[in-house]
């Protein structure tokens, strides 16, 4: 395959600077992962990433996801509406560099177009920011759902960097 796809790579530096969407109803929940369940992760990024092209962690074993969220530096949260799951996204926090890396990020595909990725990022970005983080960062690419780029520039985040990619 020869298909051009362009990555960018966004920031925000402050949660002043966060455009901040609240809450969508009652009946949704967002929680740290506690205790870590490295199947939830394989799952989101399974089934959220199928229509993206997320392939790189499909060839991972068992024991890698698991080393991968036993990561102290990784935090996954989960969305829920109900008992259902609905989304998720993972941090990934450097202390040396002071800041957050939003990992991956997502909704299944049913809970999609329905304003929630707004909120979902806007909580992504608040958790973010604790313990002296001067900076969240993100990159998405043209693979990715056709509202993402908005959605991180609507947030607050801005593009730093973007590269035009053969695959």
């Amino acid at each position: 395959m020869n298909k051009e796809v362009i990555r960018n790579y966004l920031e925000i530096n402050s949660l002043k600077d966060l455009n901040e969407v609240k809450e969508p109803s009652d009946n949704y929940t967002l929680n740290l992962l506690e205790p870590i369940n490295f199947q939830l992760n394989k799952f989101f990024y399974k089934n959220i990433g199928k229509k993206h092209q997320w392939v790189d962690r499909l060839v991972w074993s068992d024991s890698h996801w698991i080393d991968y969220v036993s990561n102290e530096k990784v935090k996954t949260y989960v969305l829920k509406n109900g008992d259902d799951l609905t989304g998720f996204f993972e941090l990934i926090f450097s202390s040396e560099k002071n800041e957050v890396e939003i990992a991956y990020f997502g909704l299944l595909e049913e809970y999609q177009n329905k304003k929630l990725g707004s909120y979902l990022l806007s909580e992504a970005i608040k958790k973010s920011f604790v313990d002296n983080i001067i900076r969240v960062w993100v990159h998405t690419c043209s693979l990715d759902h056709k509202n993402a780029l908005n959605n991180y520039i609507a947030r607050g985040m801005k593009i730093f960097k973007s590269e035009t990619l053969k695959i």
